[in-house]
């Protein structure tokens, strides 16, 4: 498939399986995979349910490979490399501060449309430039790495600490697997 293609579908198993690639759906998709309250199996089976259109009629063996088909999907159609990645943002808490700018991107209010293909809406996301998002995010990865905020960005956390701290995603036993792997 070329990059400039929009898929609907994903071939697995030799077969097309429709998907739901409107924007929304895939932020669906996303609060499914980072529902804390959910086991990896219940994440994995929600997921695929709000993704596929009929995933009942994904034969068993080939569920493996419709989640690794779903996860190049949901990263714009690039390969998935595994690892823990320093957490900076969360679509469905930022959501809010990202609309604006990708509307500017776009040319248009995203939500008032009735479709909008994931892939669409990534590129637009991409190509967010300076605005308060990318304020938020720069703020959140210097308090993540241990880097001083200037004067500007310790008075900008302090006015909107409740915007820029994320909200955790994690139980509590999760957290302390985590802190026990990396020591």
């Amino acid at each position: 498939m070329a990059s400039y293609d929009l898929p609907t579908s994903l071939e697995i198993g030799g077969k097309e399986y429709a998907i739901r690639s409107d924007y929304r759906a895939i932020l669906d998709v996303m609060d499914v995979l980072s529902d804390a309250e959910l086991d990896d199996n219940g994440r994995g089976a929600l997921a695929l349910t709000v993704f596929y259109t009929d995933v009942n009629d994904i034969p068993r063996a080939d569920l493996e490979e419709a989640v690794q088909r779903m996860m190049w999907f949901i990263g714009g159609g690039q390969e998935q490399k595994g690892g823990r990645r320093l957490r900076l943002m969360d679509w469905s808490q930022d959501f809010h501060l990202i609309v604006a700018p990708v509307n500017k991107v776009l040319g248009y209010e995203c939500r008032a449309v009735d479709y909008l293909h994931w892939w669409t809406f990534l590129s637009a996301y991409y190509e967010i430039g300076d605005c308060t998002f990318a304020q938020v995010v720069s703020v959140r990865k210097k308090l993540k790495t241990g880097k001083k905020l200037d004067k500007q960005e310790r008075e900008f956390y302090r006015d909107n600490h409740a915007m820029v701290d994320l909200k955790a995603k994690e139980t509590a036993e999760e957290t302390e697997t985590f802190d026990h792997w990396i020591g």
